[in-house]
């Protein structure tokens, strides 16, 4: 049951534009590497999303991307994580990793406040860890009264 609720809490999690480019990218073997990234551009790394006992932690993948290359912002109760990965070589014979300015917005619970967000960075695993995230408040229903003419 609890399970549920989560997977509710946090429907739409992806930033919408991300993820169309990189399922296009990935479904028609398109690249666009010669194209500037923008916001609707960048590409998404891969994210889990899990209750650790109170806590959420959010765990994402940025392999081959250096520490100074990542920005976490908190804002309006969304999470952005963006940065940028650098392509060593021009000279590939097959290019499957995606380079250039990536995104990644998470909307958080509401009750979530900046001092309770913490994060670290090794081996390219990027781990957010959000105290009490698991247990903020839930989306409640508003019931619609009937009014009569």
């Amino acid at each position: 049951m609890a399970r549920n609720k989560t997977r509710k809490l946090f429907h739409g999690v992806t930033d919408f534009f991300s993820e169309m480019n990189r399922m296009n990218e990935v479904m028609y073997g398109r690249t666009s590497e010669h194209i500037p990234r923008t916001v609707e551009t960048a590409w998404a790394p891969l994210t889990d999303i899990k209750a650790d006992g109170e806590d959420l932690v959010i765990r994402c993948e940025l392999p081959g991307v250096p520490l100074e290359e990542i920005d976490i912002s908190f804002e309006n109760g969304v999470l952005i994580i963006t940065g940028t990965r650098e392509t060593d070589d021009d000279n590939y014979y097959v290019h499957e990793r995606f380079y250039g300015a990536f995104r990644r917005t998470i909307g958080l619970p509401d009750g979530v406040s900046d001092d309770d967000i913490h994060a670290a960075y090794r081996q390219g695993l990027l781990v957010i860890t959000i105290n009490g995230g698991a247990t903020a408040s839930q989306r409640k229903s508003i019931r619609i009264s009937a009014e009569s003419d």
